[in-house]
């Protein structure tokens, strides 16, 4: 039984989304009981509508809910031990939940995990991972919005979180790692990317493959399975991609509706429309994962609606049972061992 507490005051719609997601990935996760953190006043009527969540569940009212404009250190001081985002990370820290998921305030939510559940031993900043729809299938891209700027140890240790995501989530024993970059070429880009790159060439690491460097397009083709970079570009790549989606969406829609003949041609050709809508629609690749944390914690998009806020519940539930953290843990051991000089007489 897979346990997954739940920020439900978060996002800018709170538990009017937050409740019926969680209904659904029910539906899709039997397996899985709720730890839900809110303001009861609005909470539980809407609770008492989805009877079988309610059974699978636990509630604890909270006095604060963290607003979406709230500064991290404002959220801090005025939501530590009472708000719903602060005991929905708790009860990760303390063992009562397996995941934390929220669509709260991200600058709120990561100060909050960092401060509660402090990083993993040799890791400096978090980052935030995403699952990215691709020609071949998905891709982890990371950091995108934790960390702006990083130097290159910060890259690696990025690259073994993303590798040990990728293998959480796509089952691939050596995933292959990229680093994103303005060209191929080995001499361009910044110092700390070339940096990071002379490091993973040499690391020669068993746990993940290292392609090299890739450019903004590959990210659509899926030329590796994760794409490394720090978090201003990693955000604004997510941004453009996005809205990006959206735009071809608007155009098709407009398209088809032009004329009687483009009307007939959808008609003909719905099914393969439909596919389409489902690639680009943003809703099925939510969740973004908190990797570098001692515990698992999803960040969902704070204007999604029940669909994609059960899509970050999923996430957050394939990370628990594919041991996402044991994987991360294990991985930057082994690294981290490499690097120590060997014991022994010399070394004394």
């Amino acid at each position: 039984m897979i346990k997954i507490s739940l920020d439900v005051m978060g996002g800018d719609f709170g538990p009017d989304v937050v409740i019926p997601g969680a209904a659904k990935a029910l539906d899709r996760h039997p397996d899985v009981n709720f730890i839900l953190f809110g303001i009861e006043s609005q909470c539980l009527p809407i609770l008492a509508k989805y009877p079988k969540l309610k059974e699978k569940s636990v509630f604890h009212h909270c006095e604060v809910a963290v607003a979406m404009d709230e500064k991290p250190s404002q959220a801090l001081r005025r939501g530590r031990y009472h708000s719903s985002m602060w005991r929905a990370i708790e009860a990760v820290k303390t063992g009562e939940a397996d995941v934390a998921v929220s669509a709260g305030n991200t600058g709120a939510l990561m100060a909050m995990a960092k401060f509660c559940l402090r990083t993993m031993a040799n890791i400096e900043r978090p980052a935030i991972a995403g699952i990215w729809p691709t020609l071949k299938g998905e891709s982890v891209v990371l950091d995108i919005g934790a960390t702006i700027g990083a130097d290159s140890q910060q890259l690696l240790d990025f690259a073994l979180m993303g590798g040990a995501m990728a293998r959480a989530l796509f089952e691939i024993e050596r995933p292959t790692v990229g680093l994103l970059n303005v060209g191929v070429e080995e001499v361009k880009g910044l110092e700390e990317v070339k940096e990071a790159a002379r490091m993973l060439r040499e690391s020669n690491l068993g746990t993940i493959e290292y392609y090299g460097f890739v450019e903004g397009d590959d990210l659509g083709k899926g030329t590796v399975d994760v794409v490394v970079t720090e978090g201003f570009t990693g955000n604004i790549a997510l941004k453009a991609a996005e809205g990006t989606a959206r735009q071809i969406a608007e155009l098709l829609r407009n398209a088809m509706s032009r004329t009687l003949l483009s009307r007939i041609g959808y008609l003909l050709a719905r099914s393969a429309f439909d596919r389409l809508r489902e690639k680009l629609d943003p809703r099925k690749v939510n969740g973004g994962v908190f990797l570098g944390l001692n515990g698992i914690v999803i960040k969902s998009h704070g204007g999604t609606d029940a669909e994609g806020f059960a899509a970050a519940v999923d996430v957050g539930y394939d990370m628990v049972r594919n041991g996402l953290t044991e994987k991360i843990q294990n991985d930057l051991k082994k690294y981290h061992a490499r690097r120590l000089p060997p014991a022994g007489p010399e070394a004394a």
